[in-house]
C-alpha cells in the first residue's frame, strides 16, 4: 500500500535516524500489502464485513509479527491493567505492536473519531514514567490510520477517525502528547473500491475494479 506521513515533535526524523531498523520494517510491512492481498483476506476471512478494515488489520498483524514485533504488547506490568473483569486480556492498556526492545510502538486506529485522542495518548503512556509499574518503555510512537480517501474507497464507517482528523488533534494536544509521534495515513487502493450492498438485511462489501 502507498501511504503518507506527518510528524509530531520531529518523530519522522527520529524514526529514520535513531531507529532505522524500525523505520525500514514499518515501511516494508505497509508497502508489502497489495490490493490483491486485501481482497483475498477479506473474501476468505471476513466476507460478511462492510469494510476492508479487518482484512487490513489481519495483514498488518501477520507482517509485523513476521518481522519480529510483539503484538498486543501490554503497557503496564501490573496484572490489574493486563486483564479485564472477565479475566480476558484488556485491550485498553495494550499497544497493537512494539519492536523487540520496546523503543518504538505502533497503534493501528480505525476506531470511531472519539477514540482518536486515546489512540494518540497510548504511545505517551508507553513512554512516560507512571505511578503504575510499566511493562514497556517506548521512545517513539507510530499511529497508522485510514486517510479520508481510504475511508471512502474501503467501505469504512463514516464516523471513523481519519489521518487528516488526527493531524488536527496534534496542536490542541501539544502539551499532552509529550513524545515524538509519526502519523501514517494509508492511501486508497489503486485497483478497486468498495460499495455497500444489502445481504440478509446487513451491509456487506462488494468490490469494484477501477
Amino acid at each position: 500500500m502507498e501511504f503518507k506521513s506527518h510528524e509530531h515533535r520531529f518523530g519522522s526524523v527520529l524514526l529514520r535516524t535513531e531507529f532505522p531498523s524500525a523505520h525500514e520494517e514499518i515501511h516494508e510491512v505497509i508497502s508489502s500489502i497489495t490490493d490483491e492481498d486485501i481482497i483475498k483476506q477479506h473474501e476468505e476471512k471476513h466476507p460478511k464485513q462492510k469494510s476492508i478494515s479487518m482484512a487490513l488489520n489481519d495483514l498488518l498483524r501477520e507482517r509485523f509479527t513476521f518481522a519480529g514485533w510483539d503484538k498486543e504488547s501490554p503497557i503496564f506490568a501490573d496484572p490489574e491493567y493486563q486483564v479485564n473483569e472477565t479475566g480476558r486480556r484488556d485491550g485498553v492498556w495494550r499497544l497493537d505492536f512494539a519492536n523487540p526492545d520496546g523503543s518504538v510502538s505502533v497503534e493501528v486506529s480505525y476506531n470511531h473519531g472519539e477514540a482518536l485522542a486515546w489512540n494518540l495518548l497510548k504511545p505517551v503512556l508507553a513512554s512516560e514514567l507512571n505511578h503504575v509499574n510499566k511493562a514497556i518503555q517506548t521512545k517513539l510512537g507510530v499511529v497508522i490510520l485510514a486517510t479520508e480517501e481510504l475511508k471512502d474507497a474501503g467501505g469504512f464507517d463514516g464516523a471513523v477517525g481519519t489521518y487528516e482528523k488526527a493531524i488536527q488533534y496534534l496542536l490542541p494536544l501539544q502539551s499532552q502528547l509529550t513524545v515524538p509521534l509519526v502519523l501514517i495515513g494509508l492511501n486508497a487502493p489503486k485497483t478497486f473500491w468498495v460499495e455497500h450492498v444489502m445481504v440478509d438485511d446487513k451491509k456487506r462489501a462488494e468490490f469494484h475494479k477501477l
